[in-house]
């Protein structure tokens, strides 16, 4: 799986792609991560990469031809599965979402920043806007970041155990179940002994309720 990210600024994604599962995801091979700066393809002077809105207001606009070249260039080198913008007014992400995007190849992922990008841009080029919550951040950087940590930890060997994944919160549309490790009593506050009791089904049948329960009380909207 290959994502191309376009920003304006990348130092701010060198330390999420260089850590821990991500690193090794990259390593091994199965995920490739590249981070294009979007000024290398102004022609301005300045390499700006913004502009006055049309219509006047605050902020300033993102402008389409920076975008336009890096976007041509490459899908003139590969093909993409969807070209990707990250925007407050997407679709939000969830777990299900990144489900989807883990059977795919190839993206490019389209960080705004300032006031916003051309609407053009998203007329022309994008294929899917993605939001991460009903908030907004200083550009799309560290939310593209969320949705690669996300999606790559999905793919097939980039877990140490392949079954973890799917157990994670959400998978199942329920919270995860309480979890515990060693000692089994901490200053006299034990592990629930059906954990300890070495029967399987009764564990599982433990951990299931825990989650319904914990579902219910902390986003029942999941049991709708």
């Amino acid at each position: 799986m290959r994502f191309d990210i376009v920003t304006v600024l990348p130092g701010l994604l060198e330390s999420p792609f260089a850590h821990s599962i991500l690193q090794r995801a990259q390593k091994k091979g199965i995920a490739e991560i590249h981070v294009h700066n979007l000024r290398d393809y102004s022609t301005q002077k300045q390499k700006s990469v913004d502009d006055y809105p049309y219509g006047g207001g605050s902020g300033m606009v993102m402008t389409i031809d920076p975008f336009a070249r890096i976007i041509e260039k490459l899908k003139s080198e590969r093909d993409y599965d969807d070209v990707i913008f990250m925007s407050p007014d997407g679709e939000t992400f969830n777990q299900q979402t990144a489900n989807q995007l883990s059977t795919k190849t190839n993206f490019i992922i389209l960080c705004g920043h300032y006031k916003g990008i051309d609407q053009r841009i998203r007329d022309i080029f994008v294929t899917r806007e993605i939001s991460i919550g009903d908030y907004v951040l200083s550009g799309g950087e560290l939310p593209a970041a969320i949705v690669v940590d996300a999606v790559v930890r999905l793919i097939p060997g980039v877990l140490s155990d392949e079954t973890s994944a799917l157990s994670d919160s959400f998978q199942d549309g329920l919270l995860d179940a309480p979890v515990y490790t060693r000692p089994a009593d901490w200053n006299g506050h034990k592990v629930p002994d059906i954990l300890l009791s070495g029967n399987t089904p009764e564990v599982e049948k433990w951990r299931f309720e825990q989650a319904v329960e914990r579902t219910r009380k902390r986003r029942p909207d999941l049991l709708e």
